[in-house]
């Protein structure tokens, strides 16, 4: 009888156990999760040496330190991440910038970009005004050099920012007899001066020490002159729409295409509308919002949806499908973004009501992420007066917009759409230009170092502090540094399944990819810490978001504005900053995965991962 009694004790005993386990979610989640899912990589070891790539970074059941049974999802992704590590992904991720920006030095300045494999500088073709693919965005003006100022300074390496911006000051002009595409320079080159003038003159000096000795708002003037030499392109066009080049010295060349994209000519606002205030100018602006209305009041009467290349004489869609991709991106971007920055109701009135068609006509499979049954959400392109199915790809631009539905709180919808193009990211170690996601098998192979799924997974970090999206941040640091490092740099990926390479570094991989990966390793970052709000551009320029934005004096000369429109209060910047909209994900999911593992596993099935 003794042993029995011993028996039901210890059965008693496993049996309370059990309970409290149970009840430890509950009372204590990011103690349990810790306990149940510990991070599955070996703890990093002070040794020396030990910040090499070969020991920062695993595989899938490499060292891992997964507890046996549970889910696989939840063994990689959940639990917690070691401030130690993140400190050498946030390291490794500064190296990759450094290593880039010291090699455009090198090698290549003054010339606009760095030929990472052939270790030389590249400028404008001039032997073949007709590749706008370097054309339109080359212009002879250190352009990588330009882009890069404010990553400088959001990694907090003053001297170099000080030397960098004299170096633009003393060596760079815009009197050139070059080509360029209006969206490119305006977003490249305007924006980063905008930004490095106004890091300048904080009188707070958040990332230390930025301030330039004897500086009389040199950058502000050279933003000044190229806006003013970007001026013809909205001359001489029936719609205000303008034409979507610009040759710096002579104006809008004589045989200009009359056609351009819905995101090249809307895309304009912030910076036009930034040089504006800080000059007290009214032209940027009026000319750049001016454009906006333009192409919103060509939108379908069927669906309110607009297409992707118009005619800017006649105001005739020429390509009528309607996305969230090239062509279309920053647009949508932008209309969210002018209100953040400078207040116009009218501007979020606009993003609501895409927002709302966007939703209606483009957006397909389950209703909710987390629940439910059917396929995952996804954004298709669809003809803009039907809101039918034109053809089954998606492009890697489109990775930008859960970070946008971030920013209005939108974060579940953003959850899965992300999943999504991480699941592709995993698959090929890199986005495809174009992913079929019906063949499952990319339609345009290849990769620039493109910066929007970072940025996502930076802003969905910033809304969730949930530390998959850390993992997902090393698995890219990782990706990068496996498939795209050269001699001289990180270089183009020419195709994603053989990982043959291009010669070519894009300056927004200084501008935007490094700086999000940093940014998302550094929680004590002053972009997180110091109490000012900040947003990026859509070429990830950081801008303060202050009072002096929201201030105009030439609201009566506006295209549509009224006296005394209704504008946003300081206060009321939360209602669409991210950082307010993270109850939008309950606290008992902060630490488990942000996507149901079943659906996780389905989004991996769908794009051939499993």
């Amino acid at each position: 009888m003794q042993w029995r009694s011993v028996l039901l004790g210890l059965l008693l005993l496993r049996l309370a156990l059990q309970a409290l386990l149970a009840l430890l979610p509950a009372l204590a989640p990011g103690l349990c999760l810790r306990r149940r899912f510990p991070f599955p990589f070996p703890p990093p070891s002070g040794a020396a040496g030990s910040s090499h790539w070969g020991s920062l970074l695993w595989r899938d059941g490499d060292g891992g330190g997964a507890a046996a049974g549970g889910d696989d999802y939840e063994r990689r992704y959940s639990g917690a991440f070691p401030p130690q590590l993140r400190a050498r992904l946030r390291d490794a991720a500064r190296g990759m910038f450094v290593f880039s920006y010291d090699s455009y030095m090198q090698h290549a300045f003054p010339r606009d970009e760095l030929d990472p494999l052939h270790c030389r500088g590249r400028g404008p073709d001039l032997r073949d005004p007709s590749n706008l693919n370097i054309n339109d965005v080359l212009g002879n003006y250190s352009l990588t050099l330009i882009d890069a100022l404010d990553t400088l300074a959001v990694m907090g390496n003053s001297s170099e920012f000080q030397k960098a911006v004299k170096l633009v000051i003393d060596t760079v002009s815009f009197d050139k007899d070059s080509t360029v595409q209006v969206f490119e320079a305006t977003i490249r080159v305007l924006g980063s001066l905008l930004s490095a003038h106004i890091i300048i003159t904080d009188t707070k000096q958040p990332f230390g020490d930025m301030t330039i000795k004897d500086y009389d708002n040199e950058l502000l003037h050279m933003a000044h002159d190229l806006a003013v030499r970007l001026l013809p392109a909205f001359e001489n066009t029936k719609t205000g729409i303008p034409y979507p080049r610009v040759n710096l010295k002579k104006g809008v060349p004589p045989d200009s295409n009359n056609e351009t994209c819905t995101a090249g000519a809307g895309s304009l606002l912030v910076e036009f509308g930034i040089l504006s205030r800080l000059l007290g100018d009214s032209t940027f602006e009026w000319v750049a919002r001016r454009a906006v209305k333009a192409l919103w009041s060509l939108r379908s009467n069927n669906t309110g949806l607009l297409g992707n290349v118009v005619n800017i004489q006649t105001g005739h869609w020429v390509g009528k499908q309607s996305g969230l991709g090239a062509g279309s991106d920053s647009f949508y971007e932008y209309l969210l973004k002018s209100y953040i920055l400078f207040g116009e109701k009218e501007d979020l009135e606009m993003f609501n009501d895409a927002y709302r068609n966007i939703q209606n006509h483009l957006r397909r499979g389950r209703e909710a992420c987390n629940e439910g049954e059917g396929d995952p959400p996804l954004y298709v392109n669809v003809n803009m007066f039907t809101g039918q199915l034109m053809n089954t790809w998606i492009d890697s631009l489109q990775a930008f917009f859960p970070g946008l539905q971030v920013l209005i709180g939108d974060v579940e919808d953003a959850i899965c759409l992300h999943a999504f193009y991480y699941a592709i990211w995993k698959r090929y170690g890199a986005l495809p230009e174009r992913y079929n996601w019906q063949l499952q098998a990319p339609d345009v192979p290849f990769y620039p170092l493109r910066p929007e799924l970072v940025e996502s997974t930076y802003l969905l970090y910033q809304a969730t502090k949930n530390p998959f999206y850390l993992h997902v941040g090393m698995d890219i640091l990782q990706s990068l540094e496996k498939y795209t490092k050269a001699k001289c740099g990180y270089a183009t990926l020419h195709h994603v399944v053989e990982k043959t390479k291009e010669d070519r570094m894009e300056s927004f991989f200084l501008s935007e990819t490094c700086k999000y990966l940093y940014l998302l390793f550094d929680e004590e970052n002053p972009v997180h810490k110091s109490g000012n709000k900040y947003m990026f551009t859509t070429e990830g320029h950081i801008v303060s978001v202050d009072e002096r934005f929201r201030n105009s004096l030439w609201q009566d000369i506006l295209p549509g504005e009224e006296d005394g429109a209704e504008k946003i209060k300081p206060n009321e910047l939360k209602a669409v900053n991210f950082s307010s909209n993270c109850n939008r994900v309950p606290d008992e999911r902060r630490y488990l995965l942000p996507l149901k593992s079943n659906y996780m596993r389905q989004i991996d099935r769908m794009v051939g991962l499993i």
